[in-house]
């Protein structure tokens, strides 16, 4: 990992109560010299969404089944919902929600068939099955055998299955995939809403799309290291360029001119120019998350 690399962490607006401490997490499986984590160090609060980023292979999934108790024989300290995540037993998962990204249903069994088995395995309070499949737009197909379904419908179905036991956290593993943008947009604002109530997220994804609109903060996961955690606005200001872009009309041509941020309401051209001519559109130019990835990282997403 490049040395030159920092990493950067912001505290969070939300809750000062941590919903999960992770300190020097290693981990390497039976059999395997190479450490698939090495050190990572995070933490979330209650309320946030926390984006995990990284390209396939990077250690986004197996920090997830670690935090969520599933794998073992890790080095360092977890700490879920002030419970050492090594010590936990079944009660802990009256707590918490899982969808991780290929969906775990019984085909055979219909939509409500499924939420309404997996709702018997918990002591606590669980939702209603037939408004979660409302939420998600599933109403129509409550009662059709999964097998039937396509992948975006098991994938929302999965999405179900998570907020049956109306968990405290949420784990989500690429909640959009396979899903339209209408879909897509849905789901999203279901997350948030939960987020607006209190509940905390750990989403695991490689959309960049995803991360933008959804999380609070997000770290960047490369070759089982964290190399970087923040607000996605501070990342595409800090590693974007401090200039607006505007597109005019002047004799009947499109043209283009950038200008600095840097005094722009006293810039007499860039006035001048929203005076004397057409403005076809401004835009900041800021890097998309995927361009902060990349200088950061050196490496693609996919």
């Amino acid at each position: 990992m490049n040395d030159k690399l920092k990493i950067k962490r912001k505290t969070s607006n939300k809750n000062l109560e941590n919903i999960v401490d992770v300190e020097n997490l290693s981990f390497t499986y039976p059999g395997k010299n190479e450490k698939i984590l090495s050190k990572l160090n995070f933490n979330i609060k209650k309320g946030e969404i926390f984006g995990f980023l990284g390209p396939s292979g990077a250690g986004k999934s197996t920090t997830q089944k670690i935090i969520t108790g599933i794998l073992k024989g890790f080095q360092g300290k977890v700490k879920v919902m002030n419970q050492d995540i090594s010590k936990v037993d079944s009660k802990f998962y009256e707590n918490i929600g899982v969808s991780f990204e290929f969906p775990n249903l019984y085909l055979r069994f219909t939509a409500r068939e499924n939420l309404k088995y997996f709702a018997s395995l918990y002591e606590v309070e669980t939702e209603d099955a037939l408004k979660l499949l409302g939420m998600v737009g599933l109403e129509e197909a409550v009662d059709i055998r999964v097998e039937e379904f396509s992948k975006g419908m098991k994938m929302r179905l999965n999405f179900c299955r998570a907020l049956i036991n109306k968990p405290e956290l949420l784990f989500l593993d690429e909640p959009t995939s396979g899903l339209d943008p209408a879909n897509a947009r849905i789901i999203k604002e279901i997350i948030r809403e939960k987020s607006r109530q209190g509940k905390t997220i750990f989403l695991t994804t490689h959309n960049m799309l995803t991360v933008d609109n959804l999380c609070d903060r997000v770290a960047f996961i490369v070759g089982g290291e964290i190399v970087l955690i923040d607000t996605p606005p501070n990342l595409k200001s800090t590693y974007g360029s401090k200039n607006v872009e505007i597109r005019y009309i002047s004799d009947k041509d499109s043209k283009r001119k950038n200008f600095k941020l840097s005094g722009l309401g006293k810039n007499l051209e860039f006035l001048n120019l929203l005076q004397q001519y057409e403005v076809e559109s401004i835009h900041s130019q800021e890097a998309n998350l995927e361009e902060v990835f990349i200088k950061v990282t050196g490496r693609k997403l996919r």
